[in-house]
């Protein structure tokens, strides 16, 4: 039964043109990342929803046929945990969370494993932590196993390891997470399925509520039409998808927000069949790998360093130009070269993030000093573009 629904798929399902189409958008979809919310995959009562997983790993398993490289970012564990177990009273929030997570993972997987398995794919999985991106080793160490499994054609799943994350070092949700691996794995497309079909002008389901099919980095400000409320399982909502999808595609990745109940949403999106979906259109220019890790890295900032208004306006200036000494006036926080460091001008405005070339104490020795290395050098600095777009309006 397996074989033959996914030989249809990729025979009929995706008709005659299928080949010529999917080789044709190659250059948009040739790796895409997929998030899967907890919303999409598990039921009213918390349990996983095999139903529909089944549908989803079908529709992976269409594109893994077809050469599409794909790395599935899966939440639902902490959900489908919830059904296995009733902590004692005794037990805290975050320890009920993590007790839910440890047993709900396995479920989670075994799932997977067994449903990919029935179509011939290899899945293995990959847990992370906020721990996992903080230094360039650990990020590289992690885009590394990724690409082994990839170059193996092993399907990679990801999800955050909350069974030993605690609050101030989790991720804001899967969402997040999903930003990150396609980011640094340089996909050309990030599709995160959800429980309505995109982003609204208004609450889904409201009379006159339009979809938003188009944004790109000219679209007017989204936040007064989203509500930051959140539903179900999951612990992000479409304000945070919205924020992390404006943000990958200023990195030149398209993002898709869809309906993940929707059979066939996945391959209907590569083959840019008419459906529903919210797409954020990529910027043209791509930054490179240690630019994206930056970007991603403001909430890892050891500390900060104050500048003057000579060195703000240098590094707001279109011409390269790396942070020397001499344009420090203050050094707060403890770091260690080679730490996240954000920097902010007199009046506190952040400015942009970088990796330090010194520790705080020599930084504090030196501030006001002509050195000749820079304090923070151009290729491993990311400047806030809405400080350089005050600057130069």
């Amino acid at each position: 039964m397996f074989t033959y629904s996914i030989n249809f798929a990729i025979n009929h399902f995706i008709p005659g043109v299928n080949s010529y189409y999917l080789k044709k958008n190659k250059p948009d979809f040739n790796r895409i990342a997929i998030k899967v919310g907890s919303n999409v995959i598990t039921q009213e009562d918390g349990s996983l929803n095999d139903g529909r997983i089944l549908r989803i790993v079908e529709d992976v398993a269409v594109l893994y046929k077809q050469g599409i490289e794909v790395i599935l970012i899966s939440s639902g564990a902490v959900a489908a945990g919830r059904s296995g177990v009733s902590p004692s009273k005794k037990t805290n929030v975050v320890a009920a969370k993590q007790i839910w997570a440890a047993i709900g993972q396995v479920k989670l997987m075994s799932s997977y494993q067994f449903l990919f398995g029935k179509y011939g794919i290899q899945a293995g999985q990959l847990l992370a932590t906020k721990e996992s991106f903080r230094d360039r080793r650990h990020y590289l160490n992690m885009k590394n196993c990724i690409s082994a499994m990839l170059e193996n054609h092993v399907l990679p799943i990801v999800n955050e390891n909350d069974a030993i994350s605690i609050n101030e070092l989790m991720f804001t949700d899967n969402d997040e997470l999903s930003g990150l691996i396609s980011s640094l794995m340089d996909c050309k497309s990030l599709i995160i399925l959800s429980n309505v079909d995109g982003v609204y002008k208004g609450l889904p389901g409201k009379k006159e509520t339009d979809l938003i099919t188009r944004i790109d980095d000219k679209s007017e400000d989204l936040n007064k039409y989203i509500t930051s409320s959140k539903s179900g399982f999951g612990r992000g909502g479409m304000l945070t998808k919205c924020s992390i999808a404006r943000k990958i595609a200023a990195h030149g990745i398209d993002v898709f927000i869809a309906n993940g109940k929707r059979d066939s949403i996945i391959s209907d999106i590569v083959r840019r069949k008419d459906v529903p979906y919210t797409h954020f259109v990529a910027n043209s220019k791509r930054e490179t790998g240690v630019k994206k890790w930056l970007s991603h890295s403001d909430t890892f900032a050891k500390g900060a360093v104050v500048i003057n208004e000579g060195a703000r306006e240098a590094l707001l200036d279109d011409k390269a130009t790396s942070l020397l000494m001499i344009g420090i006036t203050r050094v707060n926080g403890i770091f260690r070269s080679g730490d996240i460091v954000r920097i902010v001008d007199e009046e506190g405005n952040n400015i942009g993030i970088g990796k330090s070339q010194y520790d705080s104490k020599k930084a504090e020795q030196h501030i006001g000093e002509k050195l000749s290395k820079p304090f923070i050098h151009y290729d491993y600095m990311v400047i806030n573009e809405k400080s350089k777009s005050a600057l130069q309006g």
